[in-house]
């Protein structure tokens, strides 16, 4: 198994849900963390959870659809880490509503976030794990990307896309021995899920963003010759 102390990770929406608790995860893991997003008062608090753990922890504000942005604050981000061996586009938001009646502009703004956004985050960190011939980049996609739903276009078509980058990426890096993964949670109980009334939130019955943390640890800890290309994540009870 791999291990990861010492190692340093990216994570991009990482004040709350699923990023700050694989953040959380990481750094039980003596990963060094840096998060991102766009309220600075949140990714404070989280940094400070994350140094309680004895690691370097950092953060970057800014809008991952806004490529100035972007290479702004990777830039910050690599020159506190000097590397960066994990990376995990995880920022994204979603809306629902019929493929006419939403807003265009709200449709773009999906697909700026869920899609470019990995691309401009991605573009900063690649050339460095190239140039050392190692890295981890997990991308967070969703079982809307694995199946349509009535009311999901926008949502589930970003999905889908970044389910498509990750695969056609992986086997672009693999030769420089990087491993690129798409990972798709079905309904968990974050805050985007519970301000969009998709759940209840349940303990009992609905995936926990620590059930999608475990998993993304796990991986990164497969031995350097195997790469989980995909994986979704299900709650036992429907």
């Amino acid at each position: 198994m791999e291990q990861l102390q010492g190692r340093k990770a990216l994570i991009t929406g990482g004040s709350r849900g699923l990023g700050k608790a694989t953040a959380l995860a990481l750094a039980a893991e003596g990963v060094h963390v840096a998060i991102t997003g766009r309220n600075e008062e949140t990714l404070l608090e989280v940094v400070a959870e994350l140094q309680a753990f004895g690691v370097k922890a950092i953060y970057s504000v800014f809008d991952v659809s806004d490529f100035e942005q972007v290479k702004k604050g990777i830039a910050y981000i690599h020159e506190a880490f000097g590397t960066i061996d994990i990376l995990i586009n995880n920022a994204g938001i979603a809306s629902f509503g019929s493929f006419l009646e939403m807003d265009p502009a709200r449709w773009q703004e999906i697909m700026n976030v869920n899609v470019m956004g990995i691309y401009h985050v991605t573009h900063q960190v690649l050339p460095g794990m190239i140039a050392r011939n190692t890295g981890d980049i997990i991308n967070v996609s969703s079982t809307a990307g694995l199946r349509g739903n009535a009311n999901t276009t926008a949502y589930t078509a970003s999905k889908f896309a970044v389910a498509g980058l990750s695969e056609a990426l992986m086997m672009e890096v693999r030769k420089h021995n990087i491993r690129v993964s798409a990972l798709m949670p079905s309904t968990i109980a974050s805050e985007m899920s519970l301000s969009l009334n998709i759940t209840d939130g349940n303990p009992e019955k609905v995936l926990q963003p620590e059930d999608f943390a475990e998993l993304v640890v796990a991986q990164l800890k497969l031995n350097r010759r195997a790469l989980l290309k995909s994986a979704s994540l299900w709650s036992t009870n429907p």
